[in-house]
Parts: C-alpha cells; sequence; structure tokens
C-alpha cells in the first residue's frame, strides 16, 4: 500500500484543545493512516493513503490556518502502536482527576479559591486527555457529544467560581488557611513533576505526548501561583492574594472550556 506523508503548518494551534479540533475533524476522513502533531513549531504530519484534498480542506474549515509544506510518498511500513503512550495518558488523567478531588475539597475545607480554581483546572486537563483517548475508535458524533458536555460542565463551574471570587473581593470572608493552601498545591506540583517526567520519558513526536508536556508545564507554575499566595495570605493576613491568583486561574479555566466546546462543533 502506498503510504504519502504530507506535512501541514498551521500557524494557529498552539494548544491540545487545537489538537483535538483537528483530531475530530479528520477522524471521518478514510486512508488517513497517522497524524503527528508538532504543537511548539505548529506543525502536523498526515500519514494517508489518500484523499489529500479533503484533507486539505478541512484543516481550512477548522480557522486555524494551514497550508501544504511537504507531500511525499515514503516506503512501507508498520504504524507503531500507541499503547505505551495511551498508557500514560491514562495515568496522566488519573493523577489529574484524583488531585481534582483532593483539591476541591480541601479548597472549600480551607476557604482558598485559589486551591478551588487550581482543581478546575486539573479537572480541565483531565477532559482534555480523556477526550483525547475517547476518540480512539469512537464515533466522530459521541466525541463531540462528550466534548460539548464536558466544555459546558467546566465552563458552567469557572462561572460560578469567578462570581464567588468576585462576591468575597466585595465582602468580608474568612482568611484563607495559607497552611492547607501551601501543601496541597506542594504535592499538586510534585504530581504534576511525576506527570512531566513520565511524558518526558517516554518522548516521541507522538500527538498526545507533546500536548500534555505543555499542559503539564502550564499546571507546575499554577500551583506555584498558588503556593506563593498562601505565603502572602500568611505575611499579609488578608484574602486578596488568594483571591487575586484564584481569578487567574478561573479565565484560564474558562479559556479551556471554550477552547473544549469547539470540539463539539
Amino acid at each position: 500500500m502506498k503510504i504519502i506523508k504530507t506535512v501541514f503548518e498551521i500557524p494557529k494551534m498552539d494548544c491540545p484543545s487545537e489538537e483535538n479540533l483537528i483530531r475530530v475533524k479528520l477522524n471521518s476522513i478514510e486512508g488517513i493512516l497517522k497524524l503527528e502533531f508538532d504543537l511548539v513549531n505548529r506543525k502536523l504530519s498526515v500519514y494517508h493513503s489518500d484523499n489529500l484534498e479533503l484533507i486539505e480542506k478541512s484543516i481550512l474549515e477548522i480557522n486555524l490556518g494551514g497550508k501544504i509544506i511537504s507531500s511525499e510518498e515514503i516506503e512501507l511500513k508498520e504504524i507503531e502502536e500507541e499503547s505505551n503512550q495511551k498508557q500514560i495518558l491514562w495515568i496522566v488523567l488519573a493523577i489529574n482527576f484524583s488531585f481534582f478531588l483532593i483539591e476541591i475539597i480541601t479548597g472549600i475545607i480551607s476557604n482558598s479559591m485559589g486551591l478551588v480554581a487550581d482543581s478546575l483546572d486539573m479537572l480541565a486537563d483531565a477532559f482534555v486527555y480523556g477526550i483525547s483517548l475517547y476518540a480512539v475508535g469512537s464515533t466522530i458524533e459521541r466525541k463531540k457529544r462528550v466534548a460539548t458536555l464536558a466544555g459546558l460542565f467546566q465552563l458552567t463551574l469557572a462561572i460560578i467560581g469567578f462570581v464567588e471570587v468576585i462576591r468575597r473581593f466585595l465582602g468580608l470572608e474568612k482568611i484563607p488557611d495559607f497552611e492547607v493552601m501551601i501543601v496541597v498545591s506542594f504535592f499538586a506540583a510534585i504530581a504534576n513533576g511525576i506527570c512531566l517526567y513520565l511524558l518526558q520519558k517516554s518522548r516521541s513526536n507522538e500527538a498526545h505526548i507533546k500536548a500534555s508536556m505543555i499542559f503539564t508545564s502550564n499546571d507546575v507554575i499554577i500551583n506555584i501561583g498558588v503556593i506563593v499566595a498562601g505565603i502572602l495570605v500568611l505575611i499579609f493576613n488578608s484574602q486578596i492574594p488568594d483571591l487575586i491568583v484564584g481569578s487567574i486561574v478561573f479565565v484560564l479555566v474558562i479559556s479551556g472550556a471554550i477552547r473544549i466546546l469547539k470540539l463539539g462543533k
């Protein structure tokens, strides 16, 4: 069987949500054997046997930009199994979802909006990994429904959280428990560090690995932000640092939810 490798440059593709958007769009096209995403350089390699015109048309319809920079026939070879990478993504998903539960519970108990916001960021990551894994072997209609439900759920939680932040800015609230903020965020940072290590250890040019590394690196930065907020709460005996960090993270979560919703269109 003839195999063609066509490389696209997609200028506006720079996050896992946009990668999944492209995957959903291309899923129903016959003849595609494998997709390789390079988010850093904004390139997509499509291994296919046919339908190049349809592939190009579908990519352009996503409105992320896109042009063919090379297309060549390659030698017939076995398409690599992605089971090991899928296993890693399952581990990363489990860690993110576990810390979503831990952080949202401790965030409510400690009165910390920073922890609550960070928990929703963890949930957002779990959604993206889950949609990526669920996409394999599933119908395009089912994938779109899952993406829409996940995006709406995440968006609803983030908006409720953001409204609560505004309410706390305007009213008097109990000072957050800085010790819980620092300790929980510290362990969340370790968990994300483990995720990043696993992703780097199995690093290849495969799709979800690079995307997940970018996502997880951002998570570590957010965890550090919550730790810093906890220290500032201690120093100034004020809830303002916690609310500022919570506001920033909620905005990021809302942005992520909107990206996920695009998958359902």
